[in-house]
């Protein structure tokens, strides 16, 4: 008997793309918001708990669980850090939850607690508090890490699609694509010999020099899964404004370039663990790059396009044979268990 691929949850819906989407706004939000979830941010801002705070949570099931650049160990503290950075909040107190499956070796077990200690020493966060379950053989994949975290915002100005305007410059802080090349070839044997690391860390750091600029700092955002491409769509769409990008200006290392031309991967729908995506108003985009090179983990920052107008909820990239296109959002799953 057929199953109606609508009434199953597919990879697809993993995918940070059109199919996330969908099943957000029209399965997962009609049932839980009760105000705060509607826009869907990656860190919720509360008030009235003895200042602002901003609060996320997040899961992950990266495979494998050990990857060229890290393990799903520090990538759960990088990735829950990374989104309290983007509401503008220090990262301060993080929870763990481990789903352990029979047969894990106490070596990597070991190995991915290390690797949190040391990233979370990194970050300045403290973990206090936490949980561990272990399912049976089959359950799981090795391990699944839940993490929580708390921020407290330090600044006195708000940031978000809301303050969006024609004029303003966007620009990534390093070059992207890496995090979902390094799993991709992680995951395989091939022929040909590259050495790209996954991207993971903290951005706190970067994020504590950009509100320098104070409200001429729009927007936020690590574009994690959907890569590039679902971050620009995704502020298309938010703020209700055209984008218009520079293709030669987006940072891509020479090897994340030749290895995504190889398996037909597009770098810009590759998923970032250490990048962020900035909206600056018009003018200050210089000055952002300035201070986002003073600073790891970026390393070439750019400036790569505009808010060029409010007609139309879209992206377009002029390219660097002379044309332009839509640079579309991607629909499924390019890499299932990306993070």
């Amino acid at each position: 008997m057929s199953v109606d691929r609508g009434s199953i949850i597919l990879l697809g819906h993993g995918g940070g793309g059109k199919m996330t989407g969908r099943l957000v706004r029209d399965t997962i939000l009609p049932r839980l918001n009760r105000g705060k979830l509607g826009p869907l941010p990656d860190s919720v801002v509360l008030d009235g708990l003895g200042g602002r705070i901003a609060y996320t949570t997040d899961s992950y099931t990266v495979s494998p669980i050990f990857f060229p650049g890290g393990n799903i160990g520090s990538l759960a503290i990088h990735g829950t850090c990374n989104d309290l950075a983007c509401s503008g909040a220090r990262p301060a107190f993080l929870s763990v939850g481990l789903i352990l499956e029979e047969g894990l070796t106490m070596a990597e077990l070991n190995s991915i607690l290390d690797s949190m200690s040391e990233a979370a020493d990194e970050a300045e966060v403290e973990i206090v508090t936490g949980d561990t379950k272990v399912v049976p053989r089959g359950g799981a994949d090795k391990i699944f890490i839940n993490t929580s975290g708390i921020g407290k915002i330090e600044h006195n100005f708000n940031f978000g699609h809301h303050t969006v305007e024609v004029g303003d410059e966007i620009i990534v802080s390093g070059s992207v694509g890496n995090h979902g090349m390094a799993i991709m070839l992680s995951r395989a044997e091939f022929s040909f010999d590259f050495h790209i690391e996954s991207d993971s860390a903290s951005i706190w750091p970067l994020v504590r020099r950009l509100l320098e600029l104070g409200p001429n700092l729009k927007f936020l955002r690590d574009p994690t899964r959907g890569g590039l491409a679902a971050t620009l769509n995704e502020i298309a769409s938010g703020s209700s404004v055209e984008i218009v990008v520079e293709e030669t200006s987006i940072p891509i290392d020479s090897e994340v370039r030749a290895a995504s031309e190889i398996l037909g991967i597009d770098p810009l729908l590759a998923a970032n663990e250490g990048k962020l995506v900035a909206v600056v108003k018009k003018g200050m985009g210089q000055r952002a790059v300035s201070l986002l090179s003073e600073c790891e983990p970026a390393g070439n920052a750019q400036i790569i396009g505009v808010i060029a107008s409010n007609t139309a909820k879209r992206v377009i990239m002029n390219t660097a044979i002379g044309g332009s296109r839509i640079l579309a959002e991607p629909t499924g799953e390019l890499l299932p268990r990306i993070c």
